[in-house]
């Protein structure tokens, strides 16, 4: 695929091709300024691309960081641009201060939420039933943030979900391997390396599925733990050895990777590590780790900039990156594929504006839209820019 691993470089050629590639969105959907989005998302170096495309579909009422993925020159960039806002998951919770949030920055409008996570999930109902404009919908980027809407009950408005799109699948196999380059990276800066000792992969979905695939790749020693049956015994027909006990896997693995979006590691499972054990995540430590009793009862210690020790008791481990998705101490990069589902987000998001999609639920975008969105893909990352009709 020649010129694809160049994609996000800042070479002009480059930045023409993606700017291309988000401008003929418009030759789909029809631009709505009218109404405004509302943008929670990580602060990547891929992002100003896509809001910018975003910005040639509907007005950008403000952007909301994610605060643990923020790449300070993205964050610059993006900020002199669009409105950029604070966002803390707890003040999420709070549904008369997210609805005063909505009022003051885009109150009596159309909106759309852009989310990852689910950070609207929680309050959507009551939002929506006070919001002095109209909530068109929202557009959810993950599994974790799907499943919080499905928790939720059935959504007041359509909540369209790219999280289980074939166009995600690309994306999520790249970020098991960026996952498990960024984990090397710091063992081997830490003076460790993966080989040696075995590996526990907590959760077998599309994400765990790729850590664990690509360890294998690497000879390392890998169990997966999963509780779902399903699941656990698609990781058996793998070859992979699937325990039974949380507890016996973390006793065993010299380095535990949490892939599961809900909480893989809780209360007494951080005694339970191994002495000297490495913990990383796959996403936000909000959301995979309930660090709660941890900062309590454990003495911190930075080692580096990506590595904390954690000891009580003569028991300790490593966490990397604070427990945030590992990944992101490099960038998280996976090359132009992020910008496949970036393009049904905004699909998503042009279905909503256009009226084709009003009834409250939970929507996918449809086959023949992903097929054009692969077809811009391909036409734009593929070679030379053309492909064989």
């Amino acid at each position: 695929m020649r010129g694809a691993n160049a994609a996000l470089s800042s070479e002009p050629a480059a930045r023409k091709r993606i700017e291309g590639y988000f401008r003929s969105v418009g030759l789909h959907f029809s631009a709505r300024p009218d109404v405004a989005a509302m943008v929670v998302t990580h602060m990547l170096p891929d992002r100003p691309y896509f809001l910018d495309g975003l910005a040639g579909l509907t007005s950008v009422g403000a952007v909301l960081p994610k605060p643990r993925s923020c790449d300070a020159a993205t964050m610059e960039a993006i900020a002199s641009r669009y409105r950029c806002d604070s966002l803390d998951r707890e003040q999420f919770l709070d549904r008369s201060l997210v609805l005063d949030y909505l009022e003051s920055r885009v109150g009596g409008r159309d909106v759309v939420l852009l989310d990852i996570g689910g950070y609207f999930a929680p309050t959507l109902r009551y939002v929506t039933g006070r919001f002095s404009g109209h909530i068109l919908g929202v557009v959810e980027d993950t599994e974790n943030g799907y499943q919080k809407y499905v928790a939720a009950g059935k959504p007041p408005c359509p909540v369209v979900s790219v999280a289980r799109s074939p166009l995600k699948l690309p994306e999520d196999y790249l970020v098991g391997q960026s996952i498990v380059f960024s984990t090397e990276s710091l063992l081997r800066l830490h003076g460790d390396i993966l080989h040696g000792g075995e590996t526990c992969v907590i959760g077998y979905g599309k994400i765990g599925r790729s850590v664990a695939n690509t360890l294998r790749a690497k000879s390392v020693r890998t169990t997966v733990y999963e509780t779902d049956p399903v699941r656990a015994v698609e990781a058996m027909s793998h070859g992979f050895s699937v325990s039974g006990s949380k507890a016996a896997a973390l006793r065993r693995a010299h380095l535990v990777v949490c892939a599961t979006g809900q909480r893989a590691l809780v209360g007494d499972d951080f005694a339970r590590l191994r002495p000297g054990a490495y913990v990383a995540s796959v996403t936000s430590s909000d959301d995979e780790l309930d660090l709660t009793n941890v900062v309590l009862s454990y003495e911190e210690r930075i080692l580096g900039p990506h590595v904390t020790r954690l000891s009580a008791g003569g028991h300790y481990f490593y966490l990397l990156n604070h427990g945030n998705a590992v990944n992101f101490v490099h960038g998280a990069t996976v090359g132009p594929f992020i910008f496949l589902v970036q393009r049904e987000i905004l699909a998503a998001v042009a279905l909503l504006t256009s009226g084709r999609l009003i009834e409250p639920g939970l929507h996918q975008v449809n086959r023949q839209i992903r097929e054009t969105i692969a077809r811009d893909w391909l036409n734009a990352f593929n070679g030379e820019g053309e492909t064989d009709q």
